[in-house]
C-alpha cells in the first residue's frame, strides 16, 4: 500500500476563526481588512470548492466586524450572536432550492439601506450566490455599486465565474482552497469529539468537504454505504448491470431527498398555519395561494436535493477512478479509497490509463448534464454503461 507524505495541521485559530480550517491566507486577508488600519471593502466575493467553509469564513468575518474588541474574540456578545445567527445587523440568506428568488434579493437590498441597529456595520451574507439568475443579479447590482457607508455585502460561490461580470468586478475576491484531510480530521476531533481513526477515515473519504466529513463520521452506515458504492462501480461488467445500478442510485437519491424535503415542508406548513391562526387545518381561499407557494417550494427543494445527492455520488466515483489512474501511472500517491484497494488494483491491472482518463472526463460530463436539467437517470445510465464496458 502506498503512503503519501504526512503533514501536520497548523495550530488551530482562536475566537470566531476556530472553525475556519486550512485557510490561513484567507483568514489573514480578512483580519487585515477588519483591523482599524485595514482597508475594508464594502463588497466581498468568497469563493472555494463545496465544503471548503465559504459561509463559515463569511460569518467569522461578519463577527469580527461587529466584535466589541475588533478582534473576533468569540467571547463578546456581538461575536456570539453573529455566530448564533441572532445579531440584528447581520443577515444571512441561504437556500436549498434551485435558485434564490428576486423577492428575497429585493428584501435584502432594502435591508442594506438601513443603518446598523447596534453594531458598526450592517452585513449581508448571501450563501450560494451562484444560484441567482441574471435578472436577480441586476436587482443586486446597484446596491453593490453604491452601498451605504456602513453596509458590507458578502457573496459566497464556488468560483468567481459563477457570478455576473458586473457583480464580481465590484467585489474584493477571497479564494479558499480545499482543506487537507489532516486539518479536517483535527476539526472533527476538536469540535465534534470524533474518535481519531474515524475522523481521519471520514476526512479522507470526504476529500476536504467539511460538512460531508462530519456526515460520514456521525451518520451510522454512511461510510459503509460509500464503500459499497465504490465496489459496485468497480464491479460493473455489462450494460444491464449499469442500468440496474443507475436506477437503484437514482431511487435512493430520490428517497433521501424526499424524506428531507417532506420534513422541511411539514415544518413550514405548520409555521404558516400557526402564523395565520389556523388551528383546524382548513385554509381559507384568500390564503391558498400562499400555501400553494410553499408546496411549489417543496418540489423545487426536492429537485435540488436529488441533484446534490447524485453529485456527491459522482464526486465519489471520480475519486475511485482517480485512484485507479494513480495506480496505472505509478504516481505513488495515497489512495482516497483505501478500503477498496484490492478492487482498485484489479481495475488498474485490467485497464489502460488513457481509458481511465476518459472515464474521469465522463464523470464531469455527467455532472454538467445533471446540472443542465438532463434527466438524472439518463445521465447516470450513460456514465455507468461506459464504465462497465471499459472495465470488462
Amino acid at each position: 500500500m502506498s503512503t503519501g507524505t504526512t503533514t501536520h495541521p497548523a495550530p488551530p485559530l482562536e475566537g470566531v476563526w476556530a472553525d475556519v480550517v486550512g485557510q490561513e491566507a484567507a483568514v489573514a486577508q480578512f483580519r487585515r481588512a477588519a483591523s482599524p488600519e485595514g482597508s475594508l471593502a464594502q463588497a466581498w466575493l468568497v469563493t472555494g470548492p463545496p465544503g471548503s467553509g465559504r459561509s463559515t469564513a463569511a460569518r467569522a468575518f461578519a463577527a469580527t466586524l461587529q466584535c466589541e474588541h475588533r478582534t473576533g474574540c468569540g467571547a463578546c456578545a456581538a461575536c456570539r450572536t453573529v455566530l448564533a445567527g441572532t445579531h440584528p445587523d447581520v443577515t444571512v440568506v441561504a437556500t436549498d432550492k434551485l435558485s434564490i428568488a428576486k423577492e428575497e434579493v429585493r428584501a435584502l437590498v432594502m435591508t442594506a439601506q438601513r443603518a446598523p441597529a447596534t453594531g458598526r456595520h450592517r452585513v449581508l451574507i448571501v450563501e450560494d450566490a451562484d444560484r441567482m439568475s441574471p435578472g436577480t443579479f441586476n436587482v443586486l447590482l446597484k446596491s453593490i455599486e453604491e452601498p451605504p457607508p456602513s453596509t458590507v455585502w458578502m457573496l459566497c460561490a464556488p468560483s468567481a465565474e459563477d457570478l455576473a461580470p458586473t457583480i464580481r468586478s465590484r467585489c474584493r475576491l477571497v479564494t479558499l482552497t480545499v482543506p487537507g484531510a489532516d486539518v479536517v480530521a483535527e476539526l472533527l476531533r476538536r469540535r465534534d469529539g470524533v474518535e481519531e481513526q474515524l475522523a481521519l477515515r471520514a476526512a479522507r473519504a470526504a476529500q476536504g468537504h467539511i460538512g460531508l466529513a462530519l456526515r460520514y463520521a456521525t451518520q451510522e452506515g454512511a461510510l459503509a454505504a460509500r464503500e459499497q458504492s465504490a465496489r459496485t462501480l468497480l464491479g460493473l461488467r455489462s450494460a444491464g448491470q449499469a442500468v440496474l445500478a443507475a436506477q437503484e442510485l437514482v431511487d435512493r437519491a430520490t428517497a433521501e431527498a424526499k424524506e428531507h424535503a417532506d420534513q422541511v415542508a411539514a415544518e413550514e406548513r405548520e409555521r404558516f398555519l400557526r402564523s395565520a391562526g389556523i388551528e383546524d387545518g382548513k385554509v381559507p381561499p384568500a390564503l391558498r395561494s400562499q400555501l400553494k407557494q410553499l408546496e411549489d417550494d417543496a418540489k423545487r427543494r426536492q429537485t435540488r436535493l436529488v441533484r446534490d445527492v447524485l453529485d456527491r455520488y459522482l464526486l465519489d466515483a471520480h475519486s475511485v477512478l482517480r485512484d485507479v489512474l494513480g495506480r496505472q501511472l505509478g504516481t505513488g500517491g495515497e489512495l482516497v479509497n483505501l478500503e477498496v484497494e484490492p478492487e482498485i488494483d484489479q481495475a488498474a491491472r485490467a485497464g489502460d490509463g488513457r481509458v481511465t482518463l476518459g472515464l474521469l472526463d465522463g464523470v464531469q460530463t455527467a455532472r454538467e448534464r445533471i446540472a443542465g436539467n438532463v434527466p438524472p437517470l439518463l445521465a447516470i445510465e450513460a456514465l455507468l454503461a461506459r464504465i462497465a464496458i471499459s472495465l470488462r
